[in-house]
Parts: C-alpha cells; structure tokens; sequence
C-alpha cells in the first residue's frame, strides 16, 4: 500500500472532463489499495478525487491552509484533515506524508508542487516517483519547455528522466508502483553518468 499524493486544481472553471479523470483516479487509488493524500479541498478536482477514493474505501488525508478553508471548501468528509498555518507547511505536510507523487491537471498552487518535488528529486533529496497524468496535454507546453532547457544547457537531462509523463490512469498507477519497488539510482550516479 502506498500513500499517494496527488497535486490538482481546486478551481470550479474546470472541464468535466478533468472531472472524470480525478474520479477515475480517486476509484484506481482505491482499488489498489492505497491511500490518498491530497490538499484537502472538497471542491473541482481535489474533492472528486477524494470522494471517489473514499466510494471505494481508501483513507484520506487532506492538507489544507487555514487561509483556504473557505476558498477550496475544506473536506470535512476525509479520514483525516489537516489544517497548517500556510502553504509552505501545508507542501511540507503532504511531501512528509508521501511514498509517491501523481500530479493532475491544475493551476498556479499545482504547478508550484509538481516544480518543488520535482526539484528536490534532481537534486538527490528524495527518490520517490513523480508521475504526470495528462491526457488531454494540458502539461505538453510545461514538458516542451524543460525539454528545451536541457538542450540549451540549463537543466541537466536527469530532469526529464525524474518525472514520468502518461496519458492512461491505469498506467500512471503501474509507474508508481514499479518505481517504488525498483530503487532509482542515487544522486552521484545520476552525476557520473551524465556528460
């Protein structure tokens, strides 16, 4: 079992299509049996996501802001909801609490998570996986312009290997669980190997 937490969006404006597939992934979560770990919101995509987990018996743990208890409408209904002082506990909480990462579609606050998870797996300071799932290539830009970093000389290219990109819910979870019983190299190797 592996706690999962996935970044998403939390604003109403969303398609339904974002909708359907924070559900299917709240209901693949559960049915894998593993537990979810979210930014607590209960509304758009986080409360889908939660409330499909949940349907299908997986424990929840919300992480959300006091300041945004009321913006996102906290998820009274999780298993567990906790409440941090700002975003910056709020992101120390969730990556604490985390075997894995799955990112969804989302705005600014999930792109901020994605960058800072992202970051710290390049440079050494975790191993856990970080999965996209993008189907509807809302992230394709994001992936294209990291792409191009690393030709131009700005990222090294372990960046683009630190993070797995798929389109099929079902194969997002299949990355997370081989990454996490397959130890990826450490940070001196990455070094050693690259040019």
């Amino acid at each position: 079992m592996l706690a999962v937490c996935v970044f998403c969006g939390s604003s109403d404006a969303v398609p339904p299509a974002s909708l359907e597939l924070a559900t299917a992934v709240g209901t693949e979560l559960a049915r894998r049996g593993h537990r979810l770990v979210s930014g607590g919101g209960g509304v758009s995509l986080m409360g889908a996501l939660a409330r499909a987990a949940r349907d299908g018996g997986a424990f929840t743990v919300g992480v959300i802001p006091r300041v945004l208890v009321g913006w996102e409408v906290a998820d009274e209904e999780a298993d567990e909801l906790v409440i941090t002082d700002d975003m910056r506990s709020r992101k120390q909480e969730m990556d604490r609490r985390a075997d894995a990462f799955l990112v969804l579609p989302g705005g600014l606050g999930t792109l901020e998570e994605l960058f800072e998870i992202w970051v710290a797996r390049t440079l050494g300071m975790h191993n856990r996986p970080i999965v996209v799932l993008d189907p509807d290539g809302v992230f394709a830009p994001l992936r294209m312009q990291v792409e191009r970093l690393v030709v131009d000389g700005f990222a090294r290219p372990s960046a683009t290997e630190a993070v797995a990109w798929v389109t099929d819910v079902g194969d997002a979870f299949d990355q997370l669980e081989l990454a996490t019983t397959t130890p990826p190299p450490s940070a001196a190797e990455v070094l050693e190997a690259e040019p």
